[in-house]
């Protein structure tokens, strides 16, 4: 596996599994862009093996051998695996903090023997791994503003959680096929909702105010992530702007459905999702342009 035909394989891992987040990629500057992939790819290639193999064992010993690999690849090793070439080679050029990795892989292990959350804090600490750090991975390659690089963190993590929770919303119906509840148990209580009300054909009443209450922490998180966008340098903002409209246009097409997330998987439009590519794509190329003048003075 070459290193340029692992930053494919990322590639395709993005587009084939997350169309939304693709099309906002496709609004940075063409060379960050296969660093953005190699470290998506590199946490969809660990979700995937935690999700598609059936036995647990099986699932265990596949991501025990991607920590292994992970590691020595992150130690400089030869990297023997499809993503790893790229992925540590976006590690190491960007520094990328090695606990951030180590703190993802926990959360998917996690995902092998646990299947409910009692709490939102006890779901939020899963989130931490599976979604926060993904923001904060993503940050170095993105770029913050001089000096705004420790600001930028927490509005990143949120944004992370706020990705994240939008899909949980979004997958209740395919999280309670694979046995897994990702609604805090103590909401489920809260609301008269049961893990059986999961499986129904459509959702109860009890089930919808509670997504609507699950949505309102979504929409928090969002609304903490929004100042990081300027914090950010200026030719990577239309890409996390984008971002930030897609999958909070999940969100809005959940509400407009009635929260009725069991029948179908709720989509942001084709239409929709090529408006708001093209609202920002002159933004994008302008500031790509203005970052490539650089004036060399002689000495």
């Amino acid at each position: 596996m070459t290193l340029t035909r692992s930053y494919e394989l990322c590639r395709r891992l993005n587009a084939r599994h997350g169309r939304s987040y693709y099309l906002a990629t496709l609004l940075l500057p063409a060379w960050k862009r296969p660093h953005v992939h190699a470290l998506y790819g590199f946490a969809r290639y660990a979700d995937e093996i935690v999700d598609s193999f059936t036995m647990t064992g099986d699932r265990a010993a596949a991501l025990d051998t991607l920590t292994d690999r992970t590691a020595a690849a992150l130690a400089g090793e030869p990297a023997d695996d499809p993503v790893l070439p790229a992925f540590a080679q976006t590690v190491r050029s960007f520094g990328v903090d090695h606990a951030d990795v180590h703190a993802f892989l926990r959360s998917m292990r996690a995902d092998l023997t646990v299947t409910r959350y009692a709490t939102y804090a006890d779901l939020l600490d899963y989130m931490e791994g599976s979604a926060a750090v993904i923001g904060t991975m993503m940050l170095p390659v993105l770029e913050a503003l001089p000096g705004a690089a420790e600001k930028a963190r927490e509005p990143a993590r949120q944004l992370g959680l706020a990705f994240q929770l939008t899909n949980f919303l979004r997958d209740v119906a395919e999280d309670i096929a694979r046995g897994r509840v990702y609604l805090p148990l103590e909401d489920l209580d809260r609301f008269g909702v049961s893990v059986d009300d999961l499986r129904r054909p459509a959702p109860t009443p009890a089930l919808r105010e509670l997504l609507a209450f699950e949505a309102g922490r979504a929409h928090a998180h969002y609304r903490l992530a929004l100042e990081g966008i300027d914090l950010l340098i200026p030719s990577s903002r239309p890409c996390i702007r984008a971002a930030y409209e897609l999958y909070g246009g999940i969100l809005d097409r959940i509400e407009a459905a009635g929260h009725d997330v069991l029948r179908t998987r709720v989509a942001v439009p084709r239409r929709r999702r090529v408006a708001i590519f093209t609202r920002h794509l002159l933004a994008a190329s302008a500031a790509d342009r203005a970052e490539r003048r650089v004036t060399v003075r002689a000495p």
